[in-house]
């Protein structure tokens, strides 16, 4: 949120964004607009304002999560084996996508990622994770960080609503990773 705007405007947005958050993790990405505002003692207009897409929405109730997974990146950088270091890192992106509900819808893009915050930060972060198992072979070298986020993204979605979707996921995961990169 803009620092200039007036003092009511950040209270409202701050306000919207924490019902956001309550409402996403209830109700998942299909949160209602209308029941957010309501809760929030604003109009959906003012909702509106703020946020003129659910895109934007879900990008704002999943900043801090993807930061989170930004610097988990980071601090994963320097492990011995690049190949734990990535599939750790993507195996964490897989639980948070499941845990919180919304932040799947927040990372699915049409392959452009300067149109979703969330999935180019995320695919920033895992550039060097991913480079660096390329280079020692653990993974194809066609590989990228979006055919990753798809796949996670794929697994969150059609898991997120069935029973035990994090022992779910995982399993999903494994098997995808098992033809992804070398047993060695």
């Amino acid at each position: 949120m803009p620092e200039g705007q007036r003092a009511d405007a950040r209270r409202n947005y701050a306000r919207i964004l924490a019902v956001a958050e309550q409402e996403v993790a209830a109700h998942g990405p299909e949160a209602s607009l209308e029941q957010i505002a309501r809760i929030a003692g604003v109009g959906s207009a003012t909702v509106r304002r703020h946020f003129p897409t659910r895109q934007a929405l879900l990008e704002a109730v999943s900043k801090e999560r993807i930061e989170a997974l930004r610097l988990r990146a980071a601090a994963l950088a320097g492990e011995h084996s690049s190949r734990e270091a990535l599939l750790t890192w993507l195996s964490e992106v897989v639980a948070y996508c499941v845990s919180a509900r919304g932040l799947a819808a927040a990372l699915a893009y049409d392959g452009d990622p300067t149109q979703n915050g969330c999935a180019a930060a995320l695919e920033e972060a895992g550039g060097d994770l991913l480079a660096r198992a390329a280079r020692d072979g653990a993974v194809a070298a066609d590989v990228t960080v979006a055919d990753l986020l798809s796949l996670i993204v794929g697994i969150a979605l059609i898991t997120q609503y069935g029973p035990d979707p994090e022992a779910r996921a995982d399993r999903l995961f494994q098997l995808a990773v098992a033809g992804l990169s070398p047993q060695r």
